[in-house]
């Protein structure tokens, strides 16, 4: 057993060759079982095998930085950094996290979950680096094709050639990010036409062969040097050098775009390699190896190109994602095909509806066509689908141009991705009051992801925004019913339906709100009244019951719309003398904070207590766990009820 070895990654620097190749199938092995055990991101970590021990074979971390861009892909480098004790407890409460962690291991520089932003940090270390403040020696990031179409990634890459800073740059070609990746830039294991796969014609072999060779001559140092020598002898001309030089220059930039189009980067001052095997060991050594030393030069980027999923047939065959993410599961047969489910699996169903009623409606996702439920959408309607990538900016302003354009853009994304269009959302939609729908999913605590994915901002963000409407289902037939009403609304600005992932409250199609309005749930003696929001309006109805038999008769309120706030739910909740406000979004600034202010302008004497969530980074866990844990569960809130009466 190799990976009993594995202690740290100097221990990797033992092996040759073949316990290489057992010591990746044993890790492909112990990933399997441990993601079947806990759940987890499967595919992604399956893919980076090969490229991750050659990485920690030839660099020395942590004296040399790695850095990993959506650091879900960080497994194999946790195992070799002496952390395979704790997958036992990966993603659980007060165990190994599913991303690099700082405080898990020296090994982690960045705690780096949302993508696209590794180059940026690269550029950064090593401006400190230089200066004499940070002392690595080599400073390599990883990051995905996926990653790389998010504008962040573009803008830190452009810094770096720019100043031709000394970065090692990996892309990690797999031609996916959760869904295939949406670029032209960037290749990834893309099948060949059958018809062709066995019999590649000669022109094919040709330049094939050539790319081959072009690449080996270019990570050659030797090679490098004395390129630079007949530069500088051909500049060095009279009269006629830099013409001569120039003439070289295009001569060798056009061989590049013939054999190789990502010569992209080499126009932003980014010296090219690749691609290569990703799977190939000892050929990534060698890349790596080069390309410490053409890096004194400046920036490098080495296009290595991996399969998402390989050595597990079941991600392998999941067209989908390539098990980008998995439940627990029988390792023997793999997970089950993920299907949308709870108020995912409802906004799915409604969306299709609307976009059948009215022609004008179109759906836009960043990268995340599954985990939002709109796979079902672009099956039904595929020219009324847009998947821009990770690129949630342009999501926003893309949806303000189609609304402009006299579409009805609806906008599916995470809460958590949301934040990272805050400027657009502002600016590019509501200043303009233009009609685009926001569906925001995985509000509130999401759970094993960690501090990273929990959607706590938006609530109390967005009610800020002017002419921003803001409804928070708490059952699945009220979020059909508000996605139905929101493109009703929209034509005065912009609405937001915000709900979290998991299992959905069921009611019946007559028990639910509509428009604007609150819905009252519950009719107490006028002694205490809640206001709850979202999926937190079933926890205020299970605590209600549990002060009835109390003897505390509660009245209980769905606030449905956080912004605006229903004046009649407002007028009601005033007579009580004592409000309990409930929310799954931070407190401070938050819904209740806001409706506290208007009852106390209402009545002086009413006393509101308002639950929310702290303003702090909430750790990984389990959601109930997490919402008993601050207060937030028919516990919590009796506990309050009966400690302010």
């Amino acid at each position: 057993m190799e990976l009993s070895r594995i202690r740290e990654p100097q221990d990797l620097r033992m092996l040759d060759q073949a316990e290489l190749d057992d010591l990746a199938g044993e890790i492909r092995d112990f990933i399997v079982r441990a993601v079947a055990e806990t759940g987890g991101h499967l595919g992604s970590n399956l893919g980076v095998v090969e490229l991750t021990l050659a990485l920690h074979r030839v660099f020395d971390s942590p004296t040399d930085a790695i850095l990993w861009d959506t650091g879900h892909q960080a497994y194999v480098h946790k195992i070799v950094t002496g952390r395979q004790a704790g997958f036992e407890h990966l993603r659980q409460a007060g165990g190994l996290s599913g991303y690099p962690n700082r405080e898990e291991s020296a090994h982690d520089f960045i705690e780096n979950s949302h993508a696209s932003t590794v180059l940026s940090y690269a550029y950064g270390l090593a401006v400190a680096r230089d200066a004499g403040t940070d002392h690595h020696r080599h400073i390599v990031a990883v990051i995905g094709d996926g990653s790389l179409t998010g504008g962040m990634a573009y803008e830190a890459l452009n810094n770096i050639g720019h100043a031709r800073k000394r970065v090692i740059i990996v892309l990690n070609d797999n031609g996916r990010s959760y869904a295939p990746t949406i670029s032209n830039l960037v290749a990834g294991p893309v099948q060949a036409d059958p018809d062709m796969a066995d019999h590649p014609s000669l022109p094919q072999r040709i330049t094939t062969r050539l790319s081959q060779s072009l690449t080996s001559i270019r990570q050659n140092p030797v090679y490098v040097r004395r390129q630079r020598k007949l530069e500088h002898f051909l500049h060095d001309l009279p009269y006629v050098g830099p013409h001569a030089e120039k003439g070289l220059e295009a001569i060798k930039a056009a061989v590049r775009e013939f054999l190789q189009p990502p010569s992209f980067f080499e126009a932003l001052g980014v010296r090219y390699i690749g691609p290569v095997d990703g799977h190939d060991i000892a050929e990534m050594e060698r890349t790596f190896t080069n390309a410490i030393e053409l890096s004194a030069e400046g920036p490098i980027i080495i296009h290595a190109v991996t399969q998402k999923g390989k050595g597990y047939s079941p991600a392998e065959d999941d067209d989908e994602k390539h098990l980008h993410d998995a439940p627990v599961f029988d390792p023997a047969i793999g997970p089950p095909k993920a299907v949308p489910t709870g108020y995912t699996q409802a906004f799915a169903e409604a969306v299709i509806k609307e976009a059948e009623a009215d022609s004008r409606v179109v759906a836009l996702t960043a990268a995340m066509p599954g985990p939002t439920g709109l796979i079902p959408f672009q099956a039904r309607f595929p020219e009324r689908f847009f998947d821009v990538g990770i690129a949630e900016q342009h999501a926003v302003t893309g949806a303000a141009g189609m609304a402009l354009g006299g579409l009805r853009p609806v906008v599916a994304i995470y809460s958590t991705f949301l934040n990272r269009g805050w400027d657009q959302v502002v600016y590019d939609v509501a200043l303009h009051r233009l009609p685009v729908v926001f569906c925001i999913d995985r509000a509130g605590i999401t759970g094993d992801n960690g501090p990273s994915h929990h959607g706590v901002y938006d609530l109390a963000l967005l009610a800020k925004v002017p002419g921003m409407r803001v409804l928070a289902p708490s059952s699945a037939q009220d979020l059909q019913v508000m996605l139905h009403d929101a493109l009703t609304l929209c034509e005065d600005g912009p609405v937001a339906i915000r709900y979290p992932n998991g299992a959905a409250r069921q009611v019946g199609e007559h028990d639910v709100g509509i428009g604007l309005s609150a819905h009252a749930l519950r009719t107490g003696d006028g002694s205490v009244c809640i206001l709850a929001v979202g999926r937190l309006v079933s926890n205020a109805l299970k605590a209600a019951e549990q002060l009835a038999e109390r003897g505390v008769d509660c009245t209980v309120w769905d606030v449905r719309s956080c912004a605006p706030l229903d004046e009649a739910m407002l007028d009601d909740a005033a007579r009580h003398p004592l409000v309990v406000t409930c929310e799954d979004g931070v407190r401070d600034g938050g819904i209740g904070m806001t409706i506290a202010d208007r009852l106390v302008d209402l009545r002086p004497a009413c006393h509101v207590e308002v639950l929310g969530l702290p303003t702090r980074f909430i750790p990984q866990g389990k959601v109930d766990h997490i919402l008993a844990g601050l207060g937030l569960d028919a516990a919590g809130i009796v506990a309050t009820v009966l400690a302010n009466r």
